[in-house]
């Protein structure tokens, strides 16, 4: 269990300094957005355009990975939707929102750091995987659904939908790293060294500033009078993720589908674990819809030591899994 603790201890003790750092005045919340905006917009840019451009594109495309981790997202996605909906009688915007909180992991700021430690430069990779599917499959299908349960009688058109979708994507800093990446992979070229420093220079610093930035963010948060609806995001992104999107790599491999294998066998499940995405809270805000989130944010990230180091344990002991 110690070597586990090996893995997940350096994640949390970086977020707790970040929590540290903001509660006792060293940093202000609004200092940590800077910080945050600094990650999002170039040093998680310039890691994923790296971690791209320097390998051969079969080595970054992975239909198994990306149907896999797909399909078991869409089951928690839908299954959360609807049985907050239908069967808990909520509105359909306030569902769609538990819906992201159980299936939006938090790739970048949490998933990273955990990727690198265990599979070195494959991390990056996973990490353009998961964005990938993210922007492209679940935030765009559960912005739509928020959408359209806050103007029932004006529901989005699909030609609406595609707009506003292609619009985050191009002003999406993440994705323009993706998109540059797999041109280079595609072209073949060389980048000179000059270069290739100076993009690791800025990428080297994501990891540790990411968790930081997630514990000063935890900061004056509270899960007070919502442990009900949080406790319901937290088993469903902790739990029932990481279980969806193991149950979906052994169904595709029963049916002779493309799986991932080796290391991405493990990572998928792993980035199915990580709690929800950072920005979640601020996400929900659009439809005033931060107060649980917010509650969610918290219980999930601090639930979530205990839980990847408990799936960490299980995929080492389990064949073929972990090494």
């Amino acid at each position: 269990m110690l070597d586990i603790l090996a893995i997940t201890g350096p994640i949390y003790l970086c977020i707790l300094a970040g929590y540290a750092a903001v509660r006792w005045g060293i940093f202000t919340k609004a200092e940590m957005r800077v910080l945050g905006k600094f990650v999002l917009q170039i040093a998680l840019p310039a890691l994923l355009f790296y971690a791209l451009a320097s390998r051969p594109l079969a080595d970054v495309l992975r239909p198994g990975y990306l149907l896999v981790y797909t399909a078991g997202s869409l089951l928690v996605l839908l299954g959360g939707l609807l049985w907050w909906w239908k069967v808990q009688g909520k509105p359909l915007t306030e569902s769609a929102y538990v819906a992201m909180g159980m299936t939006c992991s938090n790739s970048g700021y949490v998933g990273y750091p955990m990727m690198l430690l265990l599979f070195g430069p494959l991390g990056g990779v996973v990490l353009a995987l998961n964005l990938i599917v993210e922007n492209l499959v679940k935030l765009p299908l559960l912005f739509t659904l928020a959408d359209a349960g806050a103007h029932e009688g004006a529901r989005p058109t699909a030609g609406q939908v595609l707009r506003q979708t292609l619009d985050r994507l191009v002003r999406n800093p993440l994705i323009v790293g993706i998109v540059l990446g797999l041109a280079v992979a595609l072209s073949g070229w060389q980048m000179p060294q000059v270069l290739t420093r100076a993009v690791t220079l800025f990428s080297g610093s994501a990891g540790g500033l990411a968790l930081f930035i997630i514990g000063g963010n935890l900061v004056g948060l509270q899960v007070k009078g919502m442990r009900r609806q949080v406790g319901l995001i937290a088993v469903g992104k902790l739990l029932m993720h990481p279980a969806a999107v193991w149950l979906a790599i052994a169904v595709c491999a029963a049916l002779g589908l493309p799986v991932p294998e080796g290391d991405l066998k493990a990572a998928a499940v792993l980035s199915a674990a990580m709690p929800m995405l950072g920005v979640y809270a601020i996400l929900a805000q659009r439809h005033g819809h931060e107060g649980f989130t917010s509650a969610a944010l918290l219980g999930t990230t601090a639930a979530s030591f205990f839980t990847l180091s408990a799936i960490l344990w299980l995929l080492r002991h389990s064949a073929g899994w972990l090494g």
